[in-house]
């Protein structure tokens, strides 16, 4: 076994994913957080900022942002946290308690071959530290139904809203490739384009995404097929590869998602291009 090293926020972020208990979902960097938790019974929130220190740039960008009624009463998670290593300083402590931030402590674990906790009991309770040492991967517990001093509840108007898929991206990267609600847009064209062969403004405007990007001159994402249709252009980005895990999940639920189709041709649409 090896011990957990955390020389980037990402070795944070993972290991800290990997010992949530069950009953809990994250999504990394959704909602403008490294992680977003979600308590799977209730729907209940919290934003996550993760740093190898705890100083005043997380605490900042984990704190809530604006100083205005119609600011606050946007989408927000029930709770803020900075998750930090376990034995930083932490002389800012009353700073974040005074903002109603909680902070997260990940111990330092022993972690398997495959690079996963060695768990004690029940996944997301007790985990080995050294030896026959066994302790709680973090500290302190996430809220229960039960909620103590260590968790500051905001009641927030509006929960963040999230995406129908968890996204594939790596939690406290530094240049995240965020899935984005325009980005899950952006996919079901292409999907939609792979399927049928062609897409038209039609598709954009039922996705409700822009199409200008796609066409202008410089960025040549699509051109036009000559039948009235639009096809893929020398410019198209590569979203499968930004996104290989939530690209199949998409194109597997296309039944679901695909815009309604009124002719068999493109050059059928009145107008299409």
């Amino acid at each position: 076994m090896t011990k957990a090293a955390f020389s980037r926020e990402t070795d944070l972020c993972r290991l800290f994913i990997a010992c949530l208990p069950d009953g809990w979902i994250a999504y990394p960097e959704t909602g403008g957080f490294d992680i977003l938790l979600v308590r799977s019974a209730d729907g209940f929130q919290i934003g996550v900022e993760a740093k190898l220190k705890l100083n005043a740039k997380v605490i900042a960008q984990a704190m809530e942002k604006g100083r205005w009624v119609y600011t606050l009463d946007g989408f927000q998670p029930d709770c803020r946290a900075v998750l930090v290593p376990a034995g930083v300083n932490t002389d800012l402590s009353a700073v974040c308690a005074g903002l109603g931030i909680t902070i997260i402590r990940m111990r330092n674990l022993e972690l398997d071959a495959d690079g996963m906790p060695r768990w004690y009991g029940r996944r997301g309770e007790m985990v080995s530290i050294g030896g026959s040492a066994y302790s709680h991967p973090f500290e302190p517990n996430l809220p229960g139904d039960d909620v103590f001093g260590d968790w500051f509840e905001r009641a927030p108007a509006k929960r963040i809203t999230l995406p129908d898929w968890v996204p594939d991206v790596v939690a406290g990267d530094k240049s995240p490739v965020s899935l984005t609600p325009w980005k899950v847009k952006a996919i079901k064209i292409v999907v939609t384009l792979a399927k049928r062969g062609y897409v038209t403004r039609g598709d954009f405007k039922h996705f409700k995404i822009n199409m200008t990007l796609w066409t202008a001159p410089h960025s040549r994402w699509l051109v036009k097929d000559g039948a009235g249709g639009w096809i893929a252009g020398p410019g198209l980005p590569d979203f499968r590869k930004q996104h290989p895990v939530n690209f199949e999940q998409i194109e597997a639920d296309f039944e679901k998602w695909q815009p309604p189709e009124t002719a068999t041709q493109p050059g059928l649409f009145s107008g299409a291009a």
